[in-house]
């Protein structure tokens, strides 16, 4: 179950990047690829952000590891298996499997997204490893999108070609993620390359940019995961260099493009979703506030499940305003729109306010809530999705 029609879009390839899926047995099921290695061409540049979890997985420690010494030209991925709470034996098992793909494993970034908590099958990647070399392509992004999928029911792709200097400039992204949702990074993996020639720095300020407005703003449970992750390759096969400030917000504009898509995708994905839901806050004194609101909203269980209800049951959202934490908040000068109904002002229950037309609102697939705190010019936004009974059959059965 996801919201709306979940078209995979069009995977423009990037020059110097090939990707190759195969199935190495690591998902229970065992019904599809589960291992992705991307390579990236000599001289590419890489950045990329991790997860914020103190337990955070094997895989995410030997990264950033690996990333802060060398230019990465591998990416080693793997589904049905986290590689978390797995100690110093997951630590290992993350080094063996970059030093199986490459003489020098540092040029090896690993990931891992699954179960938490269970030993990763080393020998089953290993083995895996000539299969998946030999599909190597640079039109395997849509395979690469289903190989990381876990819970998630709908492969996630987003592809820009941008001109810059009067040629093209190309940025294609996959990302997997349906459960485990909350913006602290968010729970998800990212994958996103370009053909411009960008250093890993620029890299690093452009998605920082691009994280914070997409990556950041969606929750489907309020939970944080251990496996974070999103990375930003650049393999400079274009030949077009960032060297401008034009050209630099040219791309920084088709990454947040990507980013966007692919947040998006993940809220439309969420576990059990039937609805997408935009909340955007206003008129606070400064953005924290407007995120705190935003994010109580967000993850209020009685919100999430009366929107599967499609039930206009909008003291839910009055009571989860009201708890947020705002101090001296003024009642009289909140506003709470469900789309064009206005549901709350002056302290309560809008005069003009139907039920009939608060039911009418619920009933869409895709709704926004917009409150008003009247405080001030911030502003802030995040993207969810309601609760719903198979969110619950989803993660009770998860391990079975």
């Amino acid at each position: 179950m996801a919201v709306g029609p979940g078209t995979f879009p069009e995977m423009l390839p990037v020059a110097g990047v090939r990707l190759g899926t195969t199935r190495a047995g690591l998902r229970r099921s065992g019904e599809r690829d589960d291992l992705l290695l991307i390579e990236l061409v000599e001289d590419s540049a890489a950045a990329a952000v991790f997860t914020r979890n103190a337990f955070c997985a094997a895989p995410v420690v030997v990264a950033r590891e690996h990333l802060a010494h060398r230019a990465p030209r591998w990416l080693l991925v793997n589904a049905g298996n986290a590689n978390a709470g797995t100690g110093a034996e997951g630590l290992a098992s993350a080094r063996t499997c970059c030093a199986a793909v490459a003489d020098d494993p540092a040029r090896v970034l690993p990931f891992s997204t699954g179960v938490i908590g269970e030993p990763l099958p080393v020998d089953k990647v290993v083995a895996a490893l000539p299969s998946v070399r030999a599909s190597l392509s640079e039109s395997g992004w849509m395979a690469a999108a289903r190989a990381i999928m876990t819970t998630d029911t709908r492969p996630k792709g987003a592809s820009r070609r941008v001109m810059i200097d009067g040629r093209p400039v190309t940025v294609t992204g996959i990302a997997k993620g349906a459960g485990m949702i909350r913006p602290d990074m968010a729970t998800m993996l990212a994958f996103i390359a370009t053909d411009a020639e960008a250093p890993a720095d620029l890299l690093r300020s452009c998605l920082d940019g691009a994280v914070a407005a997409s990556f950041n703003r969606i929750s489907v449970d309020g939970d944080t995961s251990t496996n974070d992750a999103c990375v930003l390759m650049a393999t400079g096969a274009s030949g077009v260099r960032l060297g401008d400030r034009v050209a630099r917000e040219l791309f920084a504009d088709a990454v947040m493009g990507v980013c966007v898509e692919l947040a998006q995708a993940i809220v439309r994905d969420g576990e059990g979703a039937t609805k997408f839901i935009t909340v955007e806050v206003e008129g606070g004194a400064d953005a924290a506030e407007c995120l705190r609101v935003a994010e109580t909203i967000a993850h209020s269980p009685l919100v999430k499940t009366a929107f599967y209800a499609s039930d206009p049951n909008w003291g839910r959202i009055l009571a989860a305003v009201g708890r947020a934490g705002v101090e001296a908040l003024d009642l009289e000068r909140v506003v709470i729109d469900l789309d064009e109904v206005r549901i709350v002002e002056s302290g309560g229950r809008a005069p003009g306010y139907r039920e009939a037309d608060g039911q009418r609102v619920m009933d869409r697939e895709e709704i926004t809530v917009r409150v008003d705190l009247g405080r001030g010019a911030a502003r802030e936004w995040l993207w969810t999705c309601d609760f719903s009974h198979d969110y619950v059959t989803i993660n009770a059965e998860y391990r079975t």
